[in-house]
């Protein structure tokens, strides 16, 4: 029997083969908003992971984003599923996007993957140690600050709280760290691959189809993970995830002035 890790894995990667097949290519899209929809892609996507976990765990429930939940509602067991996050990029032809699978049990992230479609890399986490799988190889993944690129999600997740937008203007942010916006989950991952220095949002992302697997592989990999108070993840507003303690004192100094009060 496969454990849970390689299910996870391997729903990550039919999804990813699904996106990676459609990228480039005329799709259909689905408004969920005036800013916002799912494409065909999104949904053929999530339809083979969804394909891959009940096969393997028929007993398991899940929450989709396209398909929302189905299975026990009571299952101490649920998979958490984004099949394309940063669908507005692949719908505008950007290679910015990625496929996220993970395993809550009883409420907590036990495995982890992120699939980038466009570079085949998958991302994962046994819910101990961090790695990257490229061509069939996996290798650890361990944080650094050294880019001093952060990420900062502009997407209004809440209302009247804080807004990336204020931070990026900030001049003491501009004076420490290079900003960059990706607008999708991957640059959680990207934290905990070094490849950037943090990642910074608001909202209450507490059971989120999109952050679940990003921020179970940063804590792995051994980010520091908190709330924009610096409290506990999820006990408080929004995520900052640092690759290190330094970076993680500074970003709260320079958002505490944007937070309400």
């Amino acid at each position: 029997m496969s454990s849970d890790l390689e299910v996870a894995i391997a729903a990550a990667a039919a999804g990813a083969a699904v996106v990676r097949s459609k990228y480039g290519t005329v799709v259909a899209r689905h408004d969920k908003s005036a800013t916002d929809f799912a494409t065909d892609a999104d949904l053929a996507a999530e339809r083979a992971i969804l394909d891959v976990i009940q096969g393997a765990r028929p007993g398991d429930a899940v929450l989709g984003e396209e398909y929302g939940a189905s299975g026990d509602a009571d299952a101490s067991r649920r998979w958490m599923v984004d099949p394309l996050c940063g669908t507005l990029n692949f719908a505008a032809g950007t290679p910015l996007f990625s496929v996220n699978v993970a395993l809550q049990v009883s409420g907590t992230a036990t495995v982890a993957a992120i699939a980038d479609p466009v570079s085949g890399e998958i991302f994962w986490t046994d819910g101990e140690g961090a790695n990257v799988r490229r061509d069939g190889s996996d290798l650890a993944l361990v944080p650094s600050a050294d880019s001093l690129l952060v990420d900062v999600n502009l997407d209004p997740i809440t209302d009247g709280g804080f807004l990336g937008s204020r931070l990026l203007a900030d001049p003491g942010m501009r004076a420490v760290f290079g900003q960059r916006v990706l607008s999708t989950t991957l640059a959680v991952a990207w934290v905990a691959a070094r490849r950037r220095t943090a990642y910074v949002t608001d909202g209450n992302l507490r059971d989120s189809v999109h952050f679940t697997a990003g921020l179970a592989l940063c804590r792995a990999a051994g980010c520091v993970v908190t709330d924009l108070r610096g409290g506990p993840l999820h006990d408080g507003p929004g995520v900052i995830a640092t690759a290190d303690e330094k970076t993680h004192t500074i970003l709260l100094e320079l958002v505490a002035p944007h937070l309400p009060d």
